[in-house]
Parts: C-alpha cells; structure tokens; sequence
C-alpha cells in the first residue's frame, strides 16, 4: 500500500475534527442567510443622524440560530455538502465547455454578449442542472425517474388513447382560450 502524503493526512485531520461536516456549512448558511438578511432589511433599520442602518446584532443572531439549526440536521449537511460538490463540478465544465468554444475564435476575443441566444441556451441548461442536482442530493431523482419508467413501461393501447385524448382536450382548450397580443401604434392612441 502506498504511503499517505502530508497534506492528505492534514485533510484527514481536519475531516475528523469536523470541519467539513460542521464548521464548513455552519459558514455558509451564516453568510448567506446574513447576507440576506443585510440585503432585505426585513427585520427593521436604525436611524442615526439621518442615516438608517440595519440591525446587524439582531441579523446575526437569526442567522447564527439559522446556522446552527442546520448542522444539527445530518440530512441537511449531506444535502449541502453534496449539492455544493456538484454546483461547483458543473461550473468547472461550463468553464471547460467555454474554453473549447473559445479556441475556435483564433485571434479575436469570445464573449457571450454577441451572441444572446447562447446566453440564454447556456442559463437554461445550468438551471436545468441545478435543479438536477438538488433533487439527486435528496434521493428524489431515482422516484422521478422511477414514475417515468413505470408510466413508459407498462404502455398499453388504452393508456396511449387517454394520454393522446387528454393532449388533445388541453390544445383545444388552449387554442380557444389563447387571445393573441396585438401590437397598437402610437398613432391609433392618439385617435381616440
């Protein structure tokens, strides 16, 4: 067996006092729900002099019972753990992924601002993998996936028939319901 380096031992150690498990997430769900509470002002301001300032004691004790409320929770922590580990994996392949598109612009400099739609195509697949990811954190993905393998397997003739009818009934339903927007010119306000 290989022997451990130095610094494995040293992240060892600190897994065993607890840092990663305890001192880690009690961090950041301070922060956040600090930061929050800063930003919102939801628990009140002070006024001095004519300036108002928020009630940092009373934001930080909230937040500081948040926080440890949390750790106290093993689920939440794995949870937490787990969702950070995999937020921070896709935003290192969307880097990757940016990095590829970019070694095709030879010499002139990438940006996605140009180009809006692969903006927008790019939010939409991170959205779609944070919400991926949440629900793999809390074991919902296997019973989402495990519906959708039930409803595909057990196909029959008249489960496709209802499946196709209700499809149908919502379109319709849709199509008489839906008023198309129309586009008014300041000229026609102006008439009336």
């Amino acid at each position: 067996m290989a022997e451990e380096s130095v610094f494995r031992g040293v992240i060892s150690f600190l897994d065993k006092l607890g840092v990663y498990d305890i001192i880690l997430p009690f961090l950041l769900v301070f922060t956040l729900v600090f930061a929050i509470l800063e930003k919102t002002k939801i628990l009140g301001v002070e006024k001095v002099k004519d300036q108002e300032y928020t009630k940092k004691n009373i934001n930080a004790m909230v937040a500081f019972v948040i926080g440890f409320l949390v750790i106290a929770s093993t689920q939440l922590v794995a949870v937490i753990s787990s969702v950070m580990a995999n937020v921070v994996l896709l935003l290192i392949l969307s880097i990757c992924f940016l990095l590829l598109v970019g070694s095709f612009y030879a010499d002139k400099q990438f940006s996605l601002e140009n180009s809006p739609k692969w903006v927008k195509f790019l939010m939409v697949v991170m959205f779609i993998g944070v919400v991926v990811i949440f629900l793999n954190a809390l074991g919902w993905l296997e019973t989402v996936f495990g519906v959708f393998y039930l409803m595909f397997t057990n196909l029959d003739a008249e489960w496709a028939a209802t499946s196709l009818f209700l499809i149908i009934i919502i379109g319709f339903i849709f199509y008489v319901t839906h008023e198309p927007k129309t586009k008014s010119s300041g000229k026609d306000e102006g008439k009336k």
